[in-house]
């Protein structure tokens, strides 16, 4: 065991991490919310010979601060049966201060830090007890801490308003720091992907420089997905129209980490005033020396075009939207070989969301810590979400990751109308994630990992209320209807089933289905998951089935009813 490592444990035990040993089953169930339940039998059921063998297992391998299994280790050497009932918030915090831990001088305030206000043992040094720790709860973003101030353009969007606001400050020395500071600041604020995926946006813009990326003579282009048109989601046009030059800085700082020649804004044709307001912009931008040849006077050249869709849903898909700018029908490709390799007229691509890219900027100025301070681990940052249908007051409002749906909704929406406790169950992420029940609605976070764990998704950040006057076979037939009317039909499962889905959903409408056509629905969901895009409605569908089959055979008035 090497000396960093054995002096760490030390620390550990010296602040008493084995006297944190509460109510089993209060724990476990706090523990539910926040961590697989998979992980906290494993760690359970481990002993504690089992687990320190496991740390001198690892102890050849390299100390540093990024290695995060090596540290969850340690700290479970300590006492296996005490560390099933420390908080996740504890053990990430140990790991983001991995670099401190086997430092003699570390400080109880820069251990305590991440509890937020909670009492210390005795106010001497050392952890505080669980049962006096409370839970962390995210949410209340403050206004210093938004990045997107003018949302709904109360104010000026053009670029004297947008300076005001804090943008293009700086802009020449972000440039000037090159693409592998860049790139490590994002990875660093733990940045996912705002369009659905989540994937890691620091890692995803690595691709791009691949080891002797510079012999190849091909240009580079950064792509921005902005034909926003899924059902129930409203974020990025609020971002064209009133920070369209926070979006237009983003593309520089991002297309300066790919080392990107040119950027193409792909905005939804139905988005006139959206695509007014960017161009705009762009035309400020040039104007101001920001764009085109040495942009903000760094020495770097880039340019930004602004390319209108026509109002196709599938080119949402990273694939057929680079088709469509190509001139082609819109219809995804085959993978590999993938857009960093071949994309945008044969070149290296890379396709990002509208809120991805605009966040970018400030994530440099601010620093990587800062973001990162936002939501649980994993799940960094601010987001945005719009919340739409029965509530007091529809909105698209900035958010810290990991707050809990219902006080999102609460906080921002004036509550569900006619209260939470007429409420039925709500999409989170747009219509191509599962539903949710009531009953999940009370404890989920709004974030990746806990909408995951309750077999949905974050998706968009689309919230989707719905109370018991509600029909859920009518809106399941709606969404229906979309994804029929919307599919591309290059693919047959989806091309065809999502004709017979509408089918049987209009019978089930209006009770003329019959019972054998739920497992029709359930066998169909497989059949159009094999499809190459995952814009289907197959999970939203599902879901309702699942949680509502009680429903699917009745007639109109009694499904009312119940």
């Amino acid at each position: 065991m090497s000396t960093a490592t054995a002096k760490s444990i030390a620390w550990l035990e010296l602040k008493g991490i084995a006297q944190c040993v509460p109510e089993r089953a209060q724990w476990l169930k706090l523990m539910g919310q926040t961590w697989p339940q998979q992980q906290a039998r494993r760690l359970h059921n481990a002993s504690p010979e089992k687990v320190r063998r496991g740390v001198e297992r690892s102890s050849s391998q390299r100390d540093d601060e990024h290695h995060v299994p090596r540290v969850v280790k340690i700290a479970a050497a300590c006492s296996s049966h005490s560390l099933q009932y420390v908080m996740p918030s504890l053990l990430f915090s140990l790991v983001r201060r991995w670099s401190r831990l086997a430092d003699d001088e570390t400080s109880s305030a820069d251990v305590a830090r991440p509890f937020r206000g909670a009492k210390l043992r005795n106010n001497a040094r050392g952890l505080a007890t669980v049962t006096d720790t409370p839970v962390r709860r995210y949410g209340g973003l403050k206004d210093q801490d938004r990045i997107f101030t003018n949302a709904y353009c109360r104010h000026d969007h053009g670029i004297k308003g947008a300076q005001s606001r804090g943008d293009w400050h700086k802009t020449k020395e972000i440039l000037l720091k090159g693409d592998a500071w860049i790139i490590q600041t994002i990875k660093d604020s733990g940045l996912r992907g705002r369009g659905g995926a989540g994937f890691p946006s620091g890692l995803k813009w690595s691709f791009m420089n691949k080891p002797n990326w510079q012999a190849d003579p091909r240009p580079r282009y950064l792509v921005i997905n902005a034909d926003e048109g899924e059902p129930g989601t409203c974020k990025d046009r609020e971002i064209l129209r009133g920070d369209p030059h926070k979006l237009i800085e983003g593309c520089l700082v991002a297309g300066r980490a790919m080392n990107a020649s040119a950027a193409y804004i792909y905005i939804r044709g139905e988005f006139y005033q959206e695509a007014s307001h960017v161009q705009q912009a762009i035309n400020e931008a040039y104007a101001a020396g920001f764009l085109g040849k040495n942009a903000c006077g760094s020495g770097y050249d880039f340019d930004v075009y602004v390319h209108r869709g026509a109002g196709a849903y599938i080119c949402g898909e990273e694939t057929a939207l680079i088709e469509s700018i190509e001139g082609k029908q819109g219809k995804p490709r085959l993978k590999p070989p993938f857009p960093a390799d071949v994309g945008l007229f044969g070149c290296p691509t890379t396709v990002a969301n509208v809120e991805t890219v605009a966040v970018a900027p400030t994530i440099c100025r601010r620093g990587s810590a800062w973001f990162a301070g936002f939501g649980r681990a994993r799940n960094e940052g601010t987001k945005l979400y719009c919340i739409s249908g029965h509530v007091m007051n529809p909105c698209v409002v900035e958010e810290e990751m990991s707050i809990p749906l219902k006080e999102l909704i609460e906080r921002h929406c004036g509550g569900v109308r006619g209260g939470w406790d007429n409420l039925l169950g709500i999409i989170p992420g747009g219509s191509s994630v599962p539903v949710i029940p009531k009953d999940v609605c009370a404890e989920v976070l709004m974030d990746y990992d806990s909408l995951k764990d309750a077999q949905t998704g974050l998706g968009t950040g689309a919230v989707i209320v719905m109370d018991k006057s509600t029909d859920i076979v009518s809106a399941i037939a709606r969404f229906a209807d979309f994804y029929k009317h919307e599919s591309c039909g290059q693919c047959t499962p989806c091309r065809e089933g999502t004709t017979w889905m509408k089918k049987m959903m209009d019978r089930m409408v209006e009770g003329r289905a019959h019972e054998r056509e739920i497992d029709m629905l359930l066998q169909w969901h497989r059949y159009v998951s094999g499809s190459q895009t995952p814009l289907s409605p197959n999970p939203c569908i599902l879901s309702y089935l699942l949680h509502n089959i009680h429903l699917f055979t009745l007639p109109l008035p009694l499904r009312n009813e119940t």
